[in-house]
């Protein structure tokens, strides 16, 4: 299985643990982040991986030729001139995905014990072009969906903005994106974006005329490592689940 690791993040909110090493290779509970990542898609099946790279790429790339590539096939996808946000980034590496099945895109950044096998066979069943994972969650920008768990639009609640491009079945239901995602091969069929630009956008425009559906994991841990206080969250939990 193929999968693709958004890596290229700056880590602004991370200074000054950012200002010599990427976001990817913080250490958390004694591993880079980007190693947790990569060894919970290989426990899951996924052995091919595309990562892409912007701010000190070249330590991402270096580190992965010194774990050997983790004993998989490992590209990388090089964004150094230009960041492309996450759509463009995964437009940038379609190539990668040639064998017709679905793939996964996650971040680098997450700490999650998300079960991706059960996943992916949701994904699989709801014969659906994308499954996010989401949560109930405080945050700032929602996914909308409807009584079917269909994507329906969009909502920024510091800007009171909303976009609702799909008619929702029944009233809609805000919440929040974790960050992970199921996608048919078939996504690139229909972009009408260039450049750099948001997956979540992408999926504005498509759910119009196409089945986005949500995954919910809440009873999951999630953690986006945004912060040093996120890191220490983090951090603590991995301490807890060994002493466990």
């Amino acid at each position: 299985m193929k999968a693709m690791i958004f890596a290229a993040g700056i880590g602004t909110r991370l200074r000054p643990l950012t200002n010599n090493c990427p976001k990817a290779l913080i250490p958390l509970g004694g591993k880079p982040i980007l190693q947790i990542v990569i060894e919970q898609l290989k426990y899951y099946g996924f052995d091919e991986l595309i990562i892409n790279i912007h701010y000190l790429g070249d330590q991402i790339k270096a580190f992965l030729k010194q774990q050997n590539y983790f004993g998989m096939r490992i590209e990388i996808s090089d964004e150094s001139h230009e960041i492309l946000e996450t759509g463009g980034g995964l437009w940038k590496a379609k190539y990668f995905f040639d064998d017709g099945k679905p793939f996964l895109v996650c971040n680098a950044d997450v700490f999650t014990n998300i079960d991706l096998q059960k996943f992916y066979q949701t994904h699989l069943k709801n014969n659906s072009l994308a499954t996010l994972a989401v949560r109930n969650r405080n945050s700032s920008r929602y996914l909308l969906f409807d009584n079917d768990d269909i994507l329906c639009g969009w909502k920024n609640t510091k800007l009171d903005e909303v976009k609702l491009p799909r008619k929702p079945a029944g009233r809609t239901h805000q919440l929040a994106f974790s960050g992970y995602h199921i996608i048919s091969p078939e996504i690139f069929k229909n972009n009408k974006f260039n450049g750099a630009f948001s997956m979540v956008d992408w999926y504005l425009d498509l759910c119009k005329e196409n089945i986005i559906k949500a995954y919910h994991h809440d009873s999951d841990i999630w953690i986006d490592i945004g912060s040093e206080a996120d890191l220490a969250k983090a951090n603590e939990i991995i301490g807890s689940m060994r002493k466990g």
